[in-house]
Parts: structure tokens; sequence; C-alpha cells
């Protein structure tokens, strides 16, 4: 299937390490234009390295903080200039510290909304022109699992990231008429920096191994393992493709049948 995906500039976010490397490295195997962004070059220079030694293609970067509007600013303007009008948008972001309720003070708060919403919306903001002059594009936004299932000890995520269904979900019928789809995407248990992390602190307040987290975890999932970020990547690209027609607004969870609600 030719997914429509040559030369097509693509800007993903929070793309040095995890979900978002992944995806740069599936947009790059079809051909796409790929800017990365992060804050660590170090990472960014290692994630273009490892990419061109895959696909031959390398990827654009722009260092900068996803909480900053001048740092999204900037990566938009830099994947302009460098490739032309951006066609796919995935906004991507680290997840906001583990705890409860009483763990969080307002600049706690404040900090997950700039990361997990905020940011979203400011780079949504910047594309749009770009997007509706074109007359066509595609928006992931990811998030959780926890948009259909709530997580525990995260209070911060579950409460963010069921804003981003709701802009979602929005946007997707205000923007229909002009052939620009967006879709939401949750990730499962997916093998990344971040899920080890949270096993970690699962872990040591469970006092048992990291083997014994993880052993309880898959239990959990009906195909027995952690996704592996590829197999998340992929949908992704199937839904920013040309393949992709009459899918918007809706939220694709990538779980191994983990989530139990419709």
């Amino acid at each position: 299937m030719d997914l429509g995906l040559s030369d097509k500039p693509v800007l993903v976010m929070g793309s040095s390490a995890g979900l978002g490397k992944a995806a740069a490295l599936e947009f790059c195997k079809e051909g796409a234009k790929v800017m990365l962004f992060s804050t660590s070059e170090e990472k960014l220079k290692a994630a273009q390295l490892d990419i061109k030694k895959v696909t031959g293609c390398e990827p654009a970067y722009t260092v900068g903080d996803i909480t900053v509007a001048a740092d999204i600013k900037r990566v938009v303007k830099n994947t302009v200039e460098q490739f032309g009008p951006i066609y796919a948008l995935v906004n991507n972001a680290g997840g906001p510290p583990a705890g409860t309720f009483d763990n969080f003070t307002d600049d706690m708060w404040q900090k997950a909304y700039e990361l997990n919403l905020l940011s979203y919306i400011r780079t949504i903001r910047e594309v749009l022109p770009i997007m509706r002059k074109a007359g066509r594009g595609r928006i992931i936004n990811y998030t959780s699992s926890s948009v259909k299932q709530v997580l525990d000890n995260l209070i911060l995520s579950n409460t963010f990231r069921m804003g981003v269904l709701g802009l979602t979900k929005t946007l997707s019928q205000e923007l229909g008429g002009e052939n620009i789809l967006i879709n939401v995407m949750g990730p499962g248990r997916i093998k990344t920096e971040r899920i080890e992390k949270l096993d970690t602190i699962q872990a040591q307040k469970a006092k048992i191994t990291l083997e014994e987290v993880y052993n309880k975890s898959i239990k959990t999932i009906p195909l027995r393992r952690y996704g592996q970020p590829e197999e998340y990547a992929k949908m992704t690209v199937f839904l920013c493709s040309a393949a992709n027609t009459y899918i918007t607004g809706q939220t694709v969870l990538v779980d191994g049948g983990l989530t139990k609600t419709y």
C-alpha cells in the first residue's frame, strides 16, 4: 500500500526518544521530510543519526522547550522554511510526575497543564493556517490509555489527557470541511523509558523487583507482553497517510487489549 507520504513535511514533537522518535523513524521509512523537536540537542543528534542509519533519510531537528510558545513558533517556522507547508503534525510531550491529589501544588498543576494540554493547543494554532492554506492536513495528539480508563497514581495525566480528548473531538467537527483530519492516540504498556520509570516507582512502592512488576503487568494484557514503540508508530503513520481519508475525531488505543472499557 502506498501511504502517499513521500516528500510530505511532517513535524513530530517530543521526538528525541520514545514514541516520538519511533514515529519519526516510521515517517522517514515512508519518505517523509521530518522535523524533530526536543529540549536536548545531544539526544536529537543521536536520534537523527539512528534514523539515518535505518532509513537513509536524515531528519532535521530544532532544539526547544514544548512549554515555551516562542520555541513552538520557531520549530513550525523552521519546518516550513526547510521542507515546505506542514502536512502532518504529531503532538507529543513527556508525561507529568506520578502521584495522588495530595502530592501536588498549584505550581505543579500549572506545569502539567502547560506540558500536556497548552503545548498541544499552541502547536495546533501555529500549524492550522498552514494546513488551511494547503487545503489538507493531518494532526495526531498523543495521550494515554487513561482517556478510556484512569490509571492509579497518575492524577495529573488523567486530568489533562482528557482535555486533549475534548480539544480533538471539537476540532474534528470544526475542521472536517477543510480536509484536516485530527485524531487521538493513546498507548498502553509500550516499552519506553517512561513506562520503565513508572514501573520502577511501582516496584519501590510495593517493595518488589522490576521483573515482578513486569510479570504482574503482562497478566493484565491479553497479548501478554508490552508493546514495542514501532507498533504504536505504525498506527500514527497510517492515520496521517493518504490511506486514511475518513477517520477523524477518534481515539485509537494501541494497548494490546489492556483497556477493558468500550
